[in-house]
């Protein structure tokens, strides 16, 4: 794959790009994005060789989408209209069965592959592109099987080249998977945060005795909220699930406390320790 363009060139879009430049020196990277800003930023920073736009698609031979997951349901079908017989796009959004629904029925649906690379950190724009951010991280890869095979397996490699550790799994069960383990952390990261500064306003040295554990839990409330509303939109049957789940154990916690029952509150935190391993068992 030599002509790649990135629709949208932010922390995700901007640092594949640059791992493709890292790792395939031939390639030839085009980015589009609706904010110019970005454009600039990402031509200085070496990001992308050139700009284009959507009428420049035609000579890609892998379009990816790293946009808002409510612009990629509008943007993906014009996408497949636009692409030769012979390009892939792909996209790199947070929820999967939205975006897989919306071109199951278009004549080029074989032409896209519904991929979920599970890196990133808490900022945004082409400045926080990081060479090597999806290094043994996971890629999750919806429907694989919609996908025309020479086409999966074209960008499976790059995947693999750049050193992605890749699940596959169906579209459904992707979002409600990662509304547990990505969607509620971010909820909880922003809503910790909400208390925090609410109580600041009375006690203005509360962030004076903020330490590292507050910081790393508090790091996603700084993620986009213009990216992360529509993921929760999009996901909001399994993010409701998660977050009632989430609030029973808060209540539990809470009285277990109420009543003196500090035996309880030991036990539900070693029980609790056991996610370290679990962990491990990830990385």
């Amino acid at each position: 794959m030599k002509q790649v363009s990135i629709i949208g060139v932010g922390l995700i879009g901007g640092s594949f790009a640059l791992d493709l430049r890292h790792h395939i020196p031939e390639v030839c990277v085009t980015g589009i994005d609706h904010n110019e800003t970005h454009l600039t930023e990402a031509l200085s920073l070496g990001i992308v060789d050139k700009t284009g736009d959507l009428n420049t698609l035609v000579t890609a031979d892998l379009v990816v989408l790293a946009i808002p997951v409510n612009s990629a349901l509008k943007v993906l079908p014009k996408v497949l209209d636009l692409i030769s017989d012979q390009a892939v796009v792909i996209d790199m959004g947070s929820t999967k069965e939205a975006i897989c629904k919306v071109v199951s029925t278009h004549p080029r649906r074989g032409q896209f592959l519904a991929t979920h690379p599970i890196a990133g950190t808490e900022f945004s724009g082409p400045s926080a592109a990081i060479q090597g951010l999806f290094k043994n991280k996971t890629n999750i890869i919806c429907e694989v099987e919609k996908t025309l095979p020479a086409l999966g397996e074209a960008v499976i490699t790059v995947f693999k080249t750049i050193g992605m550790h890749l699940r596959f799994m169906a579209a459904k069960d992707h979002d409600k998977h990662i509304a547990y383990v990505s969607h509620l952390s971010h909820i909880s990261s922003f809503m910790l945060g909400k208390t925090v500064i609410e109580k600041e306003k009375n006690e203005r040295n509360i962030f004076d005795m903020a330490g590292s554990g507050f910081e790393s839990t508090v790091r996603l409330a700084k993620s986009s909220p213009d990216m992360w509303t529509p993921i929760f939109e999009q996901n909001k049957i399994n993010v409701i699930e998660t977050l009632t789940e989430y609030i029973q154990n808060l209540n539990q916690f809470k009285a277990y406390m109420e009543k003196d029952d500090f035996e309880a509150v030991h036990n539900e935190m070693k029980n609790t320790n056991h996610i370290i391993q679990i962990l491990k068992g990830i990385a």
